[in-house]
């Protein structure tokens, strides 16, 4: 396959207006604007490191996906299915409830305290989506300390060691990141999820399955970085339990998609990522 074949144009780059490169063309095709200085070491989208890039990232979400399924069996996934109740879920406004999102948070800085509501499982869906995805999950310590606070005791006990056994010293190597879960000094390690949406598939007062749309980052930001940090949208889905004055996670699953058409965006350089991460903050998400 050639580069041009891969990007599915079968057009060469050629130089834009702005310096750097531009793949496809015009007829409505999409293109890809990459910094004609790369600051990834030669990494652009494009040909070998793109492949080995998203082998990683495809790599990421299998093991997790099959740890969190291992850890998971048995589980006790009690959420009212779709019909139950008298009749099928409708789905939600896309407009913000305008209700209070969260009421505090634990000692961890997690959100907590979610309303026993339509709108509070899906604030903690979102919020539980954007932890789960975090950085802090690449590190024994804070991993622990982010499952034991977003599912269940029983869920949390069987995950944690799925989860230990999944974050491999080899694994994590991978990633670029060292045996504690640390980036090499003078880069950054991007892993982020950014919820666009939620949607109640299935309520009761105690128990609740929600859907929560996002689009995620990952990858490395530095100078030696040959995996710059891309992007992928999934459906993350969550059945949710009211234990102990709050919602928790029993079970998750995550799907692909639905994924929109890449824009003509400019691809960011290793500073403008590492800084935007560094400067830009989370929210804490609302129904």
């Amino acid at each position: 396959m050639s580069p041009g074949d891969e990007h599915g144009y079968g057009e060469p780059a050629r130089a834009g207006e702005d310096g750097g490169y531009v793949y496809g063309g015009g007829g409505g095709q999409t293109r890809l604007r990459v910094p004609d200085n790369d600051p990834y070491g030669g990494a652009r989208r494009g040909g070998r490191s793109s492949s080995r890039s998203l082998v990683t990232v495809v790599g990421v979400v299998v093991l997790l996906i099959a740890a969190i399924a291992f850890a998971n069996r048995g589980g006790d996934d009690s959420a009212t299915s779709p019909g139950t109740n008298g009749s099928n879920p409708k789905a939600a406004p896309t407009a913000a409830s305008g209700a209070k999102p969260v009421r505090t948070k634990n000692g961890a800085g997690i959100p907590a305290g979610f309303t026993q509501s339509q709108e509070g499982a899906q604030s903690a869906a979102a919020n539980y989506a954007v932890v789960l995805g975090s950085t802090g999950m690449f590190q024994p310590d804070s991993r622990h300390t982010i499952v034991d606070a977003v599912y269940t005791a029983d869920a949390a006990s069987r995950l944690r060691t799925a989860l230990d056994q999944a974050y491999t010293a080899d694994f994590l190597a991978k990633m670029g990141l060292d045996a504690a879960g640390n980036a090499p000094q003078g880069s950054t390690f991007v892993s982020r999820v950014i919820p666009a949406g939620t949607t109640v598939l299935a309520y009761n007062d105690t128990t609740a399955q929600v859907a929560v749309w996002y689009v995620g980052l990952i990858g490395m930001s530095g100078q030696n970085s040959t995996d710059p940090v891309t992007t992928s949208w999934k459906t993350w889905t969550f059945s949710l339990r009211w234990a102990d004055g709050d919602w928790k996670v029993v079970t998750d699953t995550q799907a692909d998609g639905p994924s929109p058409v890449p824009g003509d965006d400019k691809a960011a350089t290793s500073d403008e990522i590492s800084k935007a991460i560094e400067e830009y903050g989370g929210f804490t998400y609302a129904r």
